[in-house]
């Protein structure tokens, strides 16, 4: 207990919040790290990039049609068209008959217009007619690591949007100190699989799991466990929440959401990468010094105990006298204190 007291103390310096000991225990023993994208690799702030319009479409036209249909919308996303309306002063429409298709967008009507709004799996299954010369810039978009969004009117494509959202600073470091450290990292995300490994070749993972559904992220973490993974999950969503509770060790983001927070073992104050990191490596400190103030408790005793039971006295006549047994077992005590709060001038590995 004395441990695990410090090391949770020295997490807590380092802006890690452990809840248990458990989570402190286990976090040593993790063998893969599964990454959410959004707002964990990355900051979670999307920006639009680029507008490509068809047609007789403006740009700032289709801005304002798109920004008009997320403003009902709850996804992270929909802030990007928001934040780009905004900085060209568009005035919002009214949305009529709004929807939103997991996985897939949004629709509604604008201005009697059924507009359509999302990747290109809601456009294939709209039956959308799309420009030649579109999906090409589609894939173009996701070898910049762009996510591409389509803007469909009258069952024709209008408009296309490259949102971005930037990768941490800090990610490519953590990530690779992870690595050093032994753990296998996977990144886990909604996007189609080449924004999904243009993301994944910058920070410097090699296996991702892209296409996932919100609900499919409990289940990929299940199936690494079913596998004999130890798995640590870090996310920062509502829908981060379930894989979070099913991994041996969830870490939650400190800028995600509440649900996350509160469904994770361990939160990270500084939604930095490098906290998980840090959460490994003060775990397998305090692991090492439980073990060590084991063997400071025990080996008084191991050694006490058959000479005070008179092992030695049939040959030399000696007997532990209870004085000595009393400063032993004082000794033990002080032993284990000691080495305990040796934990609390443990150092990090340098963050590069």
């Amino acid at each position: 207990p004395m441990s695990v007291m410090v090391g949770i103390g020295k997490a807590a310096e380092a802006g890690v919040l452990i809840r248990n000991g458990e989570a402190l225990q286990t976090a040593s023993r993790l063998t893969t790290i599964v990454l959410d994208k959004t707002g964990t690799i990355t900051a979670g702030r999307s920006e639009v990039v680029e507008i490509v319009t068809f047609g007789e479409q403006t740009s700032s036209g289709a801005l304002l049609l798109a920004a008009s249909l997320e403003a009902n919308s709850e996804h992270p996303l929909a802030q990007a068209f928001l934040d780009a309306a905004e900085a060209q002063e568009l005035a919002l429409m009214p949305v009529e008959a709004f929807m939103a298709i997991e996985g897939q967008g949004v629709l509604g009507e604008v201005d009697d217009n059924q507009l359509l709004l999302g990747n290109e799996k809601m456009m294939l299954e709209a039956e959308i007619e799309f420009d030649p010369e579109a999906l090409k810039l589609g894939e173009q978009m996701a070898e910049k690591a762009c996510t591409a969004i389509y803007l469909a009117a009258r069952g024709r494509l209008i408009a296309m949007f490259s949102v971005t959202d930037p990768i941490r600073p800090e990610s490519v470091a953590a990530i690779k100190r992870l690595q050093k450290n032994g753990q296998k990292v996977v990144m886990l995300t909604g996007d189609n699989t080449q924004t999904a490994e243009a993301v994944a070749r910058q920070v410097g993972i090699d296996e991702v799991r892209a296409g996932i559904l919100p609900e499919g992220k409990k289940e990929q973490v299940a199936q690494l466990q079913q596998l004999g993974e130890r798995v640590g999950m870090v996310g920062d969503g509502i829908n981060d929440a379930p894989a979070l509770a099913l991994a041996n060790v969830g870490f939650a983001i400190g800028s995600g959401t509440d649900v996350a927070i509160e469904s994770a073992d361990i939160t990270l104050i500084r939604s930095s990468l490098h906290g998980v990191a840090d959460a490994m490596e003060i775990s397998s400190a305090t692991m090492r010094n439980i073990r060590q103030n084991l063997f400071g408790a025990f080996i008084y005793n191991t050694a006490g105990i058959p000479i005070a039971a008179g092992v030695l006295y049939p040959l030399t006549g000696m007997l532990l006298n209870p004085i000595i047994a009393g400063t032993a077992m004082a000794f033990s005590s002080v032993t284990v204190v000691s080495n305990a709060n040796r934990l609390r001038f443990f150092r990090f590995k340098q963050q590069t």
